[in-house]
């Protein structure tokens, strides 16, 4: 396998000197150039220089979060900081990990290998926006949640509780319920209820004014009652046109 060419990009030296000790002692990585600023490391990046970028967010003139932006589909993310409330918005743009400081070599690698499955296994091909997985921050923590294993999102004031399949205990964490709805692919899911939010491939039973998904009963709005009869109707077209 041909190494990934890399860039570290991080305003802190010791900071991009582990990041680059980690890539150097990895196999499947080449470093190909340590950055102070995103400014030094664009003629790099915009070039094609590299497929995979170590970058921080919280830096001097272009932040790594603006950076990520006009970075080509072809080069990569995998983000280094030491805050976590730019976890959603990392993976709006071309992020394929969210690392905090300090970062393990064993997350390091988690983070590597994920992104190799990326760039050159196709599950989630250059220029696309889709992904498999979202970070949040519950209990002091941040928690990796399989996109497809969502069941569905309920709303509590500031808070939201995330339904995964095959755990007993949701997941509760501070978000608001526009902000997690703008995360999840619109395709897979949708929002019935001002305080609900459901996977559509996980639905079983649609009863009247109610959706039932495993053991949970999801109320169906006035307010979102058309858009999700609509959405019915499109799964069964034979029946419309009868």
């Amino acid at each position: 396998m041909t190494p990934l060419r890399c860039c570290v990009i991080d305003d802190e030296p010791l900071a991009s000197k582990l990041i680059a000790s980690y890539v150097e002692k990895t196999p499947s990585l080449q470093l190909v150039g340590c950055f102070q600023s995103a400014s030094e490391a664009v003629r790099t990046i915009i070039d094609g220089g590299a497929d995979l970028v170590f970058l921080d967010i919280e830096m001097p003139q272009i932040n790594g979060m603006e950076f990520a932006k006009i970075i080509p589909p072809s080069c990569r993310i995998i983000f280094t900081t030491a805050y976590d409330q730019y976890a959603i918005q990392g993976f709006k743009v071309n992020a394929v990990d969210y690392l905090l400081k300090p970062i393990s070599y064993e997350e390091f690698l988690d983070a590597v290998n994920h992104a190799i499955k990326v760039i050159q296994g196709g599950d989630n091909s250059a220029g696309s926006n889709a992904r498999e997985f979202l970070l949040v921050k519950s209990e002091y923590k941040l928690i990796q949640i399989r996109i497809s294993d969502i069941l569905l999102i309920e709303g509590l004031k500031d808070y939201i509780k995330i339904y995964v399949a095959g755990q007993p205990k949701a997941i509760l964490t501070l978000m608001s319920m526009k902000a997690i709805e703008q995360a999840l692919p619109a395709r897979q899911f949708m929002r019935v209820h001002r305080s609900y939010i459901v996977n559509t491939s996980k639905i079983s039973i649609i009863e009247r004014n109610h959706i039932i998904i495993g053991d949970h009963v999801v109320p169906v709005s006035e307010s979102y009652r058309q858009q999700f009869s609509d959405y019915v109707a499109s799964l069964n077209p034979a029946e419309t046109n009868e």
